[in-house]
């Protein structure tokens, strides 16, 4: 298994190193003209040209790619930068293809280390695009809006590109890096890890992550930026599914929680409503009770006013029986 697993592994290596053959990546500069710190990277001299070690171009590529989708994955910014004329047009479509910052044109000196002045350029082209729609533009008399329309195409063409970079980038991305030795030092000063194609006559000990390969031809350009944008591809989508999966995380705990309150709030009501049937319960006895008390003072005083009625009738009855007593007593004396 482990056999087939490195046989492939090899077929795979060997595909890419054909494509970067096939790229053109391996020509290097004149023998004359080499650094010779790039001597482990160097594979042969022929017809008066370096030619550079594709293997070791294949191990190098891989290793920045993986950095570069690691740094994706943490969110940060991957500025690229190439000023040559063949590296433009490749730059610029590949980095935009990944929403990623990239400087096409002349390098803004203190790019990094004065950053809050090119962030201040930055929003001046904001400003201007918000007066253009509220309508203040055209208050500005024909000669200012002329200057205003100007400085915001210099702007434009200089900074267009980075106007989202809100704060430092995560990595530098350099083609060609004498000709970018300024971008290098302040990204040096900085701290900030530097990804380079570099070339023979370049110093690699200037670079984090060496990718050795040809920075001259379009060719070679556009197949080592494709294989690196496919990887930061990757990177931002592992983030944007780790994203989905928290997000998703959260409504699950938000919806957890809210169950057990219903639980309690049922419970709670069904609490209530015992509550109310007892008090209802309570209510309806005292009330029978109170039913009962105004009754029997109602009956006794019915009763009492028949009482003396009857005594009276029995008083009546009484006296007329003592007048014959009397009068039979009175009868036998005279007799």
């Amino acid at each position: 298994m482990l056999i087939q697993q490195n046989v492939n592994y090899h077929k795979m290596a060997l595909v890419e190193v054909k494509e970067l053959l096939d790229s053109g990546v391996h020509f290097g500069h004149l023998t004359r003209k080499w650094d010779p710190n790039m001597a482990p990277y160097i594979y042969m001299e022929r017809n008066g040209i370096h030619i550079i070690n594709l293997y070791k171009t294949a191990a190098k590529l891989e290793e920045a790619s993986q950095a570069l989708a690691k740094i994706a994955t943490s969110g940060r910014k991957i500025l690229f930068v190439a000023t040559k004329k063949q590296a433009k047009d490749i730059v610029s479509e590949k980095a935009a293809n990944v929403n990623m910052p990239y400087i096409t044109e002349r390098w803004p000196g203190g790019m990094l280390t004065n950053f809050v002045t090119i962030r201040k350029a930055v929003k001046k082209m904001a400003t201007i695009d918000r007066m253009k729609k509220d309508g203040t533009f055209l208050t500005l008399s024909k000669k200012e809006r002329l200057q205003v329309d100007r400085l915001r195409a210099k702007l434009e063409k200089n900074l267009g590109s980075i106007s989202e970079m809100t704060r430092l980038p995560g990595a530098l991305f350099v083609i060609d890096i004498k000709r970018e030795h300024i971008a290098i030092k302040e990204a040096q000063k900085l701290n900030i890890p530097i990804f380079a194609m570099v070339d023979t006559n370049s110093d690699p000990r200037q670079v984090d992550y060496v990718i050795p390969a040809n920075d001259d031809a379009s060719k070679s350009i556009e197949k080592i930026l494709t294989t690196v944008t496919d990887a930061i591809a990757e990177g931002l989508a592992v983030r944007k599914a780790e994203k989905e999966t928290k997000d998703a995380e959260k409504t699950a705990e938000v919806a957890a929680a809210k169950e057990p309150k219903l639980e309690t709030t049922e419970a709670t009501e069904t609490n209530v409503e015992a509550k109310a049937e007892a008090t209802e319960a309570k209510a309806e006895t005292n009330e029978a009770e109170a039913t009962e008390a105004t009754k029997t003072p109602k009956a006794k005083k019915a009763a009492a006013p028949k009482k003396a009625k009857a005594k009276k009738v029995a008083k009546k009855e009484e006296a007329p029986a003592k007048e014959e007593v009397v009068k039979e007593e009175v009868v036998k004396e005279e007799e």
